[in-house]
């Protein structure tokens, strides 16, 4: 199994001159450093919580169907499934049809019933299950208290700006960061 991004989102859940503001930064001189750190910020909390902030396409691959017949997509919220594809032995795609499928959206992870697709043929990576995923398309759609980690995690982050590179972020969490996201961090058993 593997999940990865195929589209990444147009936008970022907080601006760069929200995030200077919340750092009290006056100047332009280091503007793309900020822009960098929004950035880093973001992929770290969507890794931290398994979510997708602004709209962006996945790509989920199984080699085969699980018991049952749901998929688990760990990747959330999800918004739609776009296609879903079994490879045969000869590495021909098929597509499988949605008409009849459920998702579960609310859930955590979300949930896919597909009711009963051909067995893929080929192994690893028989299965490609593609969708679209994110709290929506602006700043906006994104809950407050996911943006002001980003904000705090970036004003962290830019005060260890002499000492640790921005490739080698994030250097430090903030103080209540944690607590910010922990309503939507992964939990396992």
């Amino acid at each position: 199994m593997a999940l990865f991004r195929t589209e990444p989102p147009s936008a970022q859940p907080v601006t760069s001159s929200d995030a200077k503001a919340f750092a009290r930064i006056e100047t332009s001189d280091e503007d793309d450093l900020v822009a960098t750190l929004i950035a880093v910020a973001t992929e770290h909390i969507e890794a931290a919580t398994g979510l997708a902030l602004l709209t962006q396409k996945w790509r989920l691959t199984l080699d085969a169907w699980p018991r049952g017949g749901i998929v688990e997509i760990a990747c959330s919220p999800v918004q739609t499934v776009d296609e879903v594809q079994v490879y045969d032995a000869g590495g021909r795609p098929s597509l499988v049809d949605l008409s009849s499928s459920v998702l579960d959206a609310k859930a955590r992870p979300a949930r896919l019933y597909l009711g009963s697709p051909a067995a893929p043929g080929r192994m690893p990576n028989g299965i490609e299950i593609d969708f679209t995923a994110g709290f929506g398309d602006t700043a906006a759609d994104v809950p407050d208290a996911l943006k002001q980690a980003i904000l705090l995690h970036v004003a962290r982050m830019y005060e260890f700006r002499g000492a640790v590179s921005a490739e080698n972020q994030p250097a430090a969490i903030p103080p209540g960061y944690d607590r910010l996201i922990a309503p939507w961090r992964r939990r396992s058993l």
